[in-house]
Protein backbone atom coordinates (compact mmCIF):
# COMPACT_ATOMS: atom_id res chain seq x y z
CA UNK A 1 0.00 0.00 0.00
CA UNK A 2 2.82 2.39 0.90
CA UNK A 3 4.61 1.73 -2.40
CA UNK A 4 1.42 2.62 -4.33
CA UNK A 5 1.22 5.94 -2.49
CA UNK A 6 4.91 6.63 -3.14
CA UNK A 7 4.48 5.78 -6.83
CA UNK A 8 1.51 8.16 -7.10
CA UNK A 9 3.46 10.93 -5.36
CA UNK A 10 6.43 10.42 -7.70
CA UNK A 11 4.10 10.47 -10.72
CA UNK A 12 2.42 13.70 -9.50
CA UNK A 13 5.86 15.21 -8.88
CA UNK A 14 6.98 14.35 -12.41
CA UNK A 15 3.80 15.85 -13.89
CA UNK A 16 4.23 19.02 -11.86
CA UNK A 17 7.90 19.45 -12.79
CA UNK A 18 7.21 18.90 -16.50
CA UNK A 19 4.34 21.42 -16.32
CA UNK A 20 6.65 24.00 -14.72
CA UNK A 21 9.31 23.26 -17.35
CA UNK A 22 6.76 23.81 -20.13
CA UNK A 23 5.61 27.07 -18.51
CA UNK A 24 9.21 28.27 -18.20
CA UNK A 25 9.80 27.34 -21.83
CA UNK A 26 6.73 29.37 -22.88
CA UNK A 27 8.10 32.43 -21.01
CA UNK A 28 11.57 32.04 -22.51
CA UNK A 29 12.40 34.45 -25.32
CA UNK A 30 15.25 33.36 -27.63
CA UNK A 31 17.00 35.99 -29.77
CA UNK A 32 19.53 35.28 -32.52
CA UNK A 33 21.28 38.14 -34.31
CA UNK A 34 24.48 39.09 -36.12
CA UNK A 35 25.28 41.76 -33.55
CA UNK A 36 24.19 42.70 -30.01
CA UNK A 37 24.70 45.80 -27.88
CA UNK A 38 23.43 46.64 -24.41
CA UNK A 39 22.71 50.02 -22.87
CA UNK A 40 23.15 48.97 -19.26
CA UNK A 41 21.89 52.15 -17.56
CA UNK A 42 18.65 52.25 -19.54
CA UNK A 43 18.25 48.43 -19.56
CA UNK A 44 17.86 48.21 -23.35
CA UNK A 45 19.33 45.48 -25.52
CA UNK A 46 19.84 46.23 -29.21
CA UNK A 47 20.11 43.43 -31.76
CA UNK A 48 20.92 43.92 -35.44
CA UNK A 49 21.62 41.97 -38.63
CA UNK A 50 19.11 39.26 -39.48
CA UNK A 51 17.37 39.14 -36.09
CA UNK A 52 15.22 36.11 -35.24
CA UNK A 53 13.09 36.08 -32.06
CA UNK A 54 11.34 32.93 -30.85
CA UNK A 55 8.79 32.91 -28.03
CA UNK A 56 6.85 29.65 -27.78
CA UNK A 57 4.99 29.15 -31.08
CA UNK A 58 5.68 32.77 -32.12
CA UNK A 59 8.50 34.02 -34.30
CA UNK A 60 9.63 37.49 -35.39
CA UNK A 61 12.14 38.23 -38.14
CA UNK A 62 13.55 41.77 -38.25
CA UNK A 63 16.47 43.93 -39.30
CA UNK A 64 16.73 45.49 -35.83
CA UNK A 65 15.31 44.74 -32.39
CA UNK A 66 15.22 46.72 -29.17
CA UNK A 67 14.43 44.82 -25.97
CA UNK A 68 13.25 47.07 -23.17
CA UNK A 69 13.36 45.51 -19.69
CA UNK A 70 11.79 47.62 -16.97
CA UNK A 71 9.97 46.80 -13.74
CA UNK A 72 6.94 48.92 -14.74
CA UNK A 73 6.33 46.66 -17.77
CA UNK A 74 5.02 43.80 -15.59
CA UNK A 75 6.12 40.29 -14.68
CA UNK A 76 7.73 39.33 -17.97
CA UNK A 77 9.14 42.87 -18.17
CA UNK A 78 9.92 42.76 -21.88
CA UNK A 79 8.79 45.05 -24.64
CA UNK A 80 10.21 43.98 -27.99
CA UNK A 81 10.33 46.63 -30.71
CA UNK A 82 11.26 45.04 -34.05
CA UNK A 83 11.82 47.08 -37.20
CA UNK A 84 12.51 46.03 -40.75
CA UNK A 85 11.51 46.33 -44.32
CA UNK A 86 9.33 44.62 -43.34
CA UNK A 87 9.56 43.03 -39.90
CA UNK A 88 7.57 39.77 -39.89
CA UNK A 89 5.65 38.10 -37.05
CA UNK A 90 4.28 34.56 -37.36
CA UNK A 91 2.32 32.39 -34.95
CA UNK A 92 0.99 28.86 -35.29
CA UNK A 93 -2.66 28.98 -34.19
CA UNK A 94 -4.32 26.24 -32.10
CA UNK A 95 -6.16 25.02 -35.22
CA UNK A 96 -2.83 24.56 -37.04
CA UNK A 97 -3.19 27.60 -39.31
CA UNK A 98 -0.39 30.15 -39.55
CA UNK A 99 -1.08 33.79 -38.71
CA UNK A 100 1.47 36.13 -40.26
CA UNK A 101 1.83 39.89 -39.77
CA UNK A 102 4.28 42.27 -41.37
CA UNK A 103 4.99 45.97 -41.03
CA UNK A 104 7.75 48.53 -40.69
CA UNK A 105 7.50 48.23 -36.90
CA UNK A 106 6.25 45.46 -34.61
CA UNK A 107 5.82 46.13 -30.88
CA UNK A 108 5.38 42.92 -28.90
CA UNK A 109 4.50 43.43 -25.24
CA UNK A 110 5.28 40.03 -23.74
CA UNK A 111 3.60 40.78 -20.38
CA UNK A 112 0.34 42.06 -21.91
CA UNK A 113 0.32 39.58 -24.79
CA UNK A 114 -0.29 42.30 -27.37
CA UNK A 115 1.19 43.00 -30.75
CA UNK A 116 1.00 46.42 -32.39
CA UNK A 117 2.15 46.49 -36.00
CA UNK A 118 2.45 49.82 -37.76
CA UNK A 119 3.60 51.32 -41.04
CA UNK A 120 2.24 49.44 -44.08
CA UNK A 121 0.78 46.89 -41.67
CA UNK A 122 -0.66 43.65 -43.00
CA UNK A 123 -2.02 40.61 -41.19
CA UNK A 124 -2.78 37.40 -43.06
CA UNK A 125 -4.37 34.12 -42.00
CA UNK A 126 -5.49 31.40 -44.41
CA UNK A 127 -5.61 33.90 -47.27
CA UNK A 128 -7.71 36.45 -45.35
CA UNK A 129 -5.81 39.78 -45.31
CA UNK A 130 -6.16 43.05 -43.47
CA UNK A 131 -4.10 46.07 -44.54
CA UNK A 132 -4.00 49.25 -42.44
CA UNK A 133 -1.64 51.83 -41.03
CA UNK A 134 -1.87 50.30 -37.52
CA UNK A 135 -3.12 46.85 -36.52
CA UNK A 136 -3.38 45.70 -32.90
CA UNK A 137 -3.55 41.98 -32.11
CA UNK A 138 -4.48 40.73 -28.63
CA UNK A 139 -2.85 37.30 -28.68
CA UNK A 140 -4.74 35.90 -25.68
CA UNK A 141 -8.19 36.95 -26.92
CA UNK A 142 -7.25 36.49 -30.60
CA UNK A 143 -8.76 39.91 -31.27
CA UNK A 144 -7.60 42.07 -34.20
CA UNK A 145 -8.25 45.82 -34.44
CA UNK A 146 -7.18 47.89 -37.47
CA UNK A 147 -7.00 51.67 -37.94
CA UNK A 148 -6.41 53.90 -40.91
CA UNK A 149 -3.86 56.69 -40.87
CA UNK A 150 -4.74 60.37 -40.49
CA UNK A 151 -4.59 60.80 -44.27
CA UNK A 152 -8.07 61.14 -45.76
CA UNK A 153 -7.49 58.71 -48.61
CA UNK A 154 -6.11 56.03 -46.32
CA UNK A 155 -8.53 53.23 -45.43
CA UNK A 156 -8.52 49.83 -43.76
CA UNK A 157 -8.78 47.13 -46.39
CA UNK A 158 -9.89 43.54 -45.74
CA UNK A 159 -9.73 40.81 -48.36
CA UNK A 160 -11.83 37.73 -47.68
CA UNK A 161 -11.07 34.59 -49.64
CA UNK A 162 -13.78 31.91 -49.89
CA UNK A 163 -12.80 28.74 -48.06
CA UNK A 164 -13.14 25.54 -50.08
CA UNK A 165 -15.23 23.26 -47.82
CA UNK A 166 -13.92 20.08 -49.47
CA UNK A 167 -10.32 21.18 -49.03
CA UNK A 168 -10.81 22.30 -45.40
CA UNK A 169 -12.51 18.98 -44.51
CA UNK A 170 -9.63 17.10 -46.16
CA UNK A 171 -7.13 19.25 -44.18
CA UNK A 172 -9.02 18.59 -40.92
CA UNK A 173 -9.02 14.84 -41.59
CA UNK A 174 -5.29 14.86 -42.39
CA UNK A 175 -4.60 16.86 -39.21
CA UNK A 176 -6.62 14.38 -37.11
CA UNK A 177 -4.75 11.44 -38.65
CA UNK A 178 -1.45 13.20 -37.92
CA UNK A 179 -2.46 13.73 -34.27
CA UNK A 180 -3.44 10.06 -33.91
CA UNK A 181 -0.11 8.73 -35.12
Amino acid sequence: MTSKIINKLVFIGLLTSSTFAMAAEQNEVIIDAGRQQAQLQSNIGIFEQNVVIIHGNRKINADRLEVHRRAELGTNKQLLVATGSPAIFSERQPDGNLLEAKANEIRYDVAKGTLVISGDAEINQTGQKINAQVITYDIEKQLISAERSDQEDSRVRTILVPVDDKKSKKDEKAQEEGNNS
